[in-house]
């Protein structure tokens, strides 16, 4: 019975949680701080919800992390267009701590996937911003200027959509704003600047990128490794193909996912051409880059995975536009696995 009277250890920063901080990590012996929901990512990745009531001791089997996050509301300021930095849409998001999605909870996969530590609302704001910005760049989003009311909502319907499942995030609101205090001057002199740095030599790498190969390495890995199958359940469940033809294009991609999901768990340690064989700097900085562009693709494929729920119902050939677009991002993902895995040098895209 005294174990049942043992004191819980307080988390650090857990004021922070719904303000600046969106989730933290738990260490052993910390208690569910108020308000808060606890994932737990066990040693092979994989994230599960705890029930521990607030204030209770979260309990930790070898291996194991958790985080624990406040659901919100939030309200953060994106940037669709770098350049026109002075505009901005305020969004207001929420986390559903009883998401239902049959595919698992997106938000908890996320932080399986890529916490590493604290999330803080500005490093979200600041991923958000980037898929809304590769979304628009692709065209799988259209914002267009003095937007009709039917073309702002299928906007918001597409960025809810978006941020769903890319990040588990619910939008609640999006309304655009004036940025005040943007120096919309120095950001140009800056831009101005900005192409001089960029015509070092291609392959010089990033000073990160000397540093922390390994780091990001893994991390790109790890995502695909744990994401992955649930972009094939997505797939699998986003539309409900009509003909045959349609049928054996998806079926012919998720065999092709499915194949990608073993390459991924029997990936060469970064650090060896071969057993006992050490790999160089610049072979390791390949394949880190090789890995991190695989990582890309797959927020490609999760944006693709958007605009598929409903998808059946604009017909056919939207759906067979959407799968074409799919062939090239697994394509995409199939050569830089592939190149990743390859200790001979793979020309790399420019």
């Amino acid at each position: 019975m005294m174990g049942f009277f043992k004191r819980t250890a307080p988390v650090a920063g857990a004021c922070e949680l719904g303000r600046g901080a969106v989730a933290l990590p738990l260490q052993p012996g910390c208690g569910t701080p108020p308000g808060c929901t606890v994932v737990i990512v066990d040693a092979q990745g994989k994230p599960r919800r705890a029930t521990t009531p607030a204030g209770r001791k979260v309990e930790l089997r070898p291996g194991e992390l958790a985080w624990a996050f406040h659901p919100g509301p939030y309200t953060v300021d994106v940037v669709p267009y770098a350049e026109a930095p002075e505009i901005g849409l305020r969004t207001t998001f929420a986390i559903d701590p009883l998401d239902p999605a049959p595919a698992g909870k997106r938000f908890d996969l996320y932080l399986a996937a890529e916490g590493d530590d604290r999330l803080d609302l500005a490093r979200l704001a600041l991923a958000m911003q980037d898929a809304l910005r590769g979304a628009l760049a692709q065209g799988t989003l259209a914002l267009p200027p003095c937007a009709a009311i039917d073309e702002w909502n299928a906007f918001r319907l597409g960025l809810n959509r978006l941020l769903y499942l890319r990040f588990g995030l619910t939008v609640d609101d999006c309304v655009p704003v004036d940025l005040a205090g943007v120096d919309y001057a120095a950001q140009l002199a800056a831009r101005a600047a900005g192409p001089a740095s960029d015509r070092a030599p291609a392959p010089a790498p990033a000073a990160a990128e000397r540093v922390e190969p390994a780091l990001a390495d893994a991390k790109a890995l790890r995502r695909l490794f744990l994401e992955l199958p649930c972009v094939m359940c997505g797939l699998r469940l986003g539309a409900l193909p009509s003909g045959q033809d349609l049928f054996r294009r998806q079926q012919a991609l998720l065999q092709r996912l499915d194949r990608l999901s073993v390459d991924v768990t029997t990936m060469p340690a970064l650090v060896l051409a071969a057993p006992g064989q050490p790999l160089g700097l610049d072979g390791q900085l390949r394949r880190m880059r090789h890995a991190r562009r695989a990582a890309a693709a797959l927020d490609e494929a999760w944006a693709l995975l958007a605009r598929l729920d409903g998808a059946e119902k604009r017909g056919d050939a939207y759906l067979a536009g959407l799968y074409d677009e799919a062939e090239r991002i697994v394509a995409n993902l199939e050569a830089e696995c592939a190149a990743r895995r390859a200790v001979d040098v793979v020309p790399e895209a420019a």
